[in-house]
């Protein structure tokens, strides 16, 4: 046991955070809120792209807190959504920012996909990737 209670949730604090912090410096932000935001939205939208086998293989590889805001809301009946357009896939990232418009979407989807990319097995990030049209692969890094 950690002074603060289990190890294991205290990691998960800790490492969440430290993805959060690095999320912040690929965005530029300043607000780890905002931060938080935008990965809750990303990783919603990937997640709605797999295919359910695919979703799983993916959320095995998130910390356990993220793994819970990846999993957050998910209907794996429901996977993958037919909408499958660039256009379709920032504006529903977009409504998470509704009240605070995030600027260049691209560029902070794709803060995203950086952060999954150094924090995710190259095999695993290849199969989420091919997962995607090319116009939406396109903001890969």
């Amino acid at each position: 046991m950690s002074n603060l209670g289990l190890t294991l949730i205290d990691d998960t604090v800790a490492t969440t955070h430290a993805w959060l912090n690095r999320l912040v410096a690929l965005t530029g932000w300043e607000d780890k809120q905002r931060a938080y935001r935008l990965l809750r939205a990303v990783l919603h939208e990937i997640r709605d792209h797999l295919s359910p086998g695919e979703a799983a293989n993916l959320g095995a590889q998130l910390p356990t807190l993220i793994r819970g805001i990846y999993y957050e809301g998910f209907r794996p009946a429901a996977l993958p959504v037919r909408e499958r357009s660039k256009a379709g896939f920032v504006a529903r990232v977009q409504k998470a920012f509704e009240t605070d418009p995030m600027g260049d979407a691209e560029a902070a989807i794709g803060a995203v996909f950086k952060l999954l990319e150094e924090r995710v097995s190259a095999g695993e990030m290849a199969d989420v990737e091919q997962a995607f049209t090319r116009e939406i692969r396109a903001m890969f890094p």
